[in-house]
């Protein structure tokens, strides 16, 4: 049995890894930390079915766990990554703080120095995509959410080299609320958010634009373009991205539509919609699957629609799936 710690466990996505690790049959939750409301318990800060006693950082014992979740800012997820590391613990971050391959990208996209730059040789954890370099790992970088959904959405495309290398990739997205976790903003009170639908960081601003292009342009094995439109919806959670990607003139639907289901027909929380269907958000919440949809809106122009659930796929669902794999279990175990 597995001994797991949970650092930020009082967060949407460390509370989500709580209520999934609950079920898993080879893992069990041995301490959370939550700084903030340490000598606390999770049900008196969480209210619902699960309890623990929350503690601080100096009473986490590192003998008693084997890997530990990392669902904290960036910047201190760094700092807690390098402290399990120096006790020989496993780690799984859930920040964006290993999520980058160099030290100057990360200062571009979050306006810091990175914590240390000899974090960023993870791996990232899409099983998906990256599946036999999350074996036996001492670290795994958990991929954010918005781009887990782009990313799925459009590697068979970039795989078939059908999209057309100088034109941008257009990506607008809509995620619930939960995505911009707990902290207290005006624009996520239920006054300003609810039957409401706004913008956010467009054009080539938002951070996951670099770990986007980054991983993108490593299918590619060449620079892509990322243009990307996200949205606060007006839900509590799950994510539907619509991207719009220039290809080759004579390129037929159904020979992507054959891609992408022979890319993916052996991946268990991957679906590739049939022909004429489209993904929503009800094909995947409270699930750690990512359903995709295909459509040729002209020659040339293709339209592929992802969605999954910001704190599963997107998160906590996703990081157990790495966990899985870190340590050779099933793929789909606690998660189905």
């Amino acid at each position: 049995m597995l001994q797991v710690g949970i650092f930020g466990i009082t967060g949407y996505a460390g509370y989500e890894l709580a209520r999934w690790l609950q079920r898993h049959p080879q893992a069990t939750v041995a301490w959370a930390v939550s700084e903030s409301n340490a000598g606390s318990s999770l049900a008196a800060v969480v209210p619902g079915p699960l309890d623990l006693p929350l503690l601080a950082l100096e009473d986490a014992d590192w003998g008693a766990v084997d890997v530990v979740f990392t669902a904290l800012p960036h910047g201190v997820a760094a700092r807690t990554a390098l402290l399990a590391q120096s006790h020989g613990v496993r780690v799984i971050d859930l920040s964006a703080d290993l999520r980058l391959d160099s030290a100057a990208s990360y200062q571009q996209w979050y306006g810091a120095a990175h914590p240390d730059p000899a974090l960023l040789s993870a791996p990232y954890g899409l099983p998906e995509l990256n599946r036999a370099a999350l074996v036996d790992a001492q670290l795994i970088a958990n991929p954010g959410c918005y781009p887990t959904s782009v990313l799925l959405g459009l590697a068979p495309l970039i795989a078939m080299q059908a999209h057309l290398d100088t034109a941008p990739i257009i990506v607008n997205a809509a995620s619930g609320v939960s995505g911009a976790g707990r902290s207290l903003k005006q624009n996520l009170h239920f006054v300003e958010a609810n039957e409401n639908f706004s913008p956010y960081n467009i054009g080539h601003t938002h951070r996951h634009v670099g770990e986007m292009e980054q991983e993108l342009g490593k299918l590619a094995a060449r620079p892509l373009t990322v243009i990307f439109a996200p949205h606060l919806l007006p839900v509590q959670r799950g994510i539907l991205s619509t991207m719009y990607v220039q290809v080759r003139q004579e390129l037929a639907l159904a020979d992507v539509q054959r891609a992408y289901g022979e890319r993916y027909a052996a991946e268990p929380f991957v679906r590739v919609l049939p022909p004429g269907q489209l993904p929503t958000l009800a094909h995947v919440t409270y699930t750690n699957q990512c359903a995709i949809g295909l459509t040729m809106a002209q020659p040339g122009l293709l339209i592929v629609t992802a969605a999954i659930d910001n704190l599963v796929k997107g998160a906590a669902g996703q990081a157990i799936q790495n966990m899985n794999v870190m340590y050779g279990l099933p793929e789909t175990l606690g998660l189905q």
